[in-house]
């Protein structure tokens, strides 16, 4: 959401610098234009997935150190969070 919201404040920028000229109805129409112009071409752009939650990250977390201390693997809590995370996001 973050680059929809820059990109649609860089076309409203560029929008009233052209409408600045133009009487003040067609200034406002030009900037809403340039603006959903901007967000339709941002929404077939592919952003990052969300996070999920922290209560299933912790879940699936714990069942990474089961495993992990099952097969005597070294690593930590923080290693199983990572890689909880990580998991996660590909799914």
């Amino acid at each position: 959401m973050a680059k929809k919201d820059i990109s649609k404040k860089a076309a409203v920028k560029a929008a009233k610098k052209t409408a600045a000229k133009a009487p003040a109805k067609t200034a406002k129409k030009a900037v809403r234009k340039a603006a959903r112009q901007v967000a339709k071409k941002a929404e077939g752009r592919t952003a990052l997935a969300p996070l999920p939650t922290t209560d299933l990250v912790a879940e699936v977390a714990y069942q990474k150190y089961l495993e992990r201390v099952e097969k005597g693997w070294p690593g930590n809590e923080e290693g199983d969070w990572l890689a909880a995370e990580e998991a996660l996001r590909v799914a």
